[in-house]
């Protein structure tokens, strides 16, 4: 398995401290782990320094690499908060936003963590001198709310010109907040000129997790693969996935290549959940219920409620193609795409390391 960021010849400049907001997340601790690498003094901004589970694989990447890590105590919500972790650096890459479809209230648990950290961390890159570039984790999500939505791009491909639309607090409000929390960066970041920004928009994260209980919803998926929840067939839900170590390459692409600007789709397949599951067939189809057929379209719909799952988001997600025109990542950025066979493999054979699930007979 490659537990390693392939940077190649990118500048990284280890002159300064690099603050990554969010730190202990699942994009975020790759992207720590390479700057470690790389000999970079990296500002780990978390939500408690000392709940020791949570940071123990950022502080194992640092034992094993020449890198520094410091970390601080940073919250979304207290305005000010990453003020100290930002001293003194000159990139600044803010991952941190809630990664959920599961919540109560969509406004205070998606909307208001991500639009108004957002604006935390970019006002204080305004007070603070030293910051040059802010690199902002957006998603795939800010440029499309619904797979049907691509009927509407123009060429039915997304580019770095497409944005959500169709997304509310009532209608994909995950898809809502990452829309919101984008145009507030771009708004604040366009009324000053000191800093530049430039976000990352990544389809569906999968690959490997360094640290041993991922929350991110890309495991919450996996986790539903293999707990036999879908044996006798699941929904083609269209994504667009790419593998965790390229999306941490684009940050720091992003944040380091001079002619790095705007926005960046970073998508490496455009699939379904049941072609994701049927990759992990060839070596695990004999130890989990994994899902091997589609449910029709009509069924999936009508069975929707009994799954927890909304009629009208299969409707509109089901049976569309989420083409995206990666050019700009590839040739500015560099990025190299693997295939999704190898990072679908190579997750749950992490997952299965972390939490050992029991195999069924």
């Amino acid at each position: 398995m490659d537990l390693q960021v392939d940077l190649g010849d990118l500048p990284v400049d280890t002159s300064a401290p690099i603050l990554v907001t969010g730190a202990t997340g699942y994009v975020a601790g790759w992207i720590v782990k390479a700057l470690l690498d790389a000999g970079a003094i990296v500002h780990a901004a978390v939500r408690d320094p000392g709940d020791t589970a949570k940071v123990r694989h950022l502080a194992e990447a640092a034992d094993a690499s020449p890198g520094t890590l410091r970390l601080f105590a940073s919250d979304l919500m207290r305005e000010g908060s990453y003020r100290e972790a930002m001293r003194g650096c000159r990139i600044v890459v803010h991952t941190a936003s809630p990664f959920t479809r599961t919540v109560r209230d969509p406004r205070r648990d998606l909307v208001e963590p991500a639009v108004h950290g957002t604006r935390n961390v970019l006002r204080t890159a305004n007070d603070v001198e030293t910051v040059e570039r802010v690199v902002l984790t957006s998603s795939v999500a800010a440029m499309i709310g619904d797979a049907s939505d691509i009927l509407r791009v123009p060429g039915r491909t997304l580019t770095e010109e497409s944005w959500n639309t169709t997304s509310s607090l009532t209608r994909e409000p995950y898809s809502f907040s990452k829309t919101l929390a984008e145009k507030e960066a771009w708004r604040i970041a366009e009324a000053q000129d000191r800093w530049r920004l430039v976000t990352v928009n990544p389809g569906l994260v999968i690959g490997p997790a360094l640290n041993a209980d991922p929350t991110s919803e890309s495991f919450t998926i996996l986790r539903q693969m293999i707990g036999g929840e879908a044996r006798f067939g699941a929904p083609r839900v269209a994504v667009a996935v790419v593998d965790v170590r390229e999306v941490a390459y684009a940050h720091l692409a992003a944040a380091f290549l001079p002619e790095a600007r705007g926005r960046h789709l970073v998508v490496a397949e455009s699939t379904d959940i049941v072609d994701l599951a049927r990759r992990l067939l060839p070596a695990y189809g004999t130890r989990y219920p994994l899902p091997r057929r589609a449910v029709p379209k009509p069924l999936a719909v009508a069975f929707a409620p009994a799954v927890g799952l909304e009629r009208g988001y299969l409707r509109r997600n089901i049976g569309f193609a989420l083409r995206g025109d990666t050019t700009k990542s590839r040739k500015l950025l560099g990025v190299r795409y693997r295939p999704a066979q190898h990072s679908m493999e190579e997750m749950l054979d992490r997952l299965i390391r972390a939490e050992a699930p029991k195999p069924h007979s």
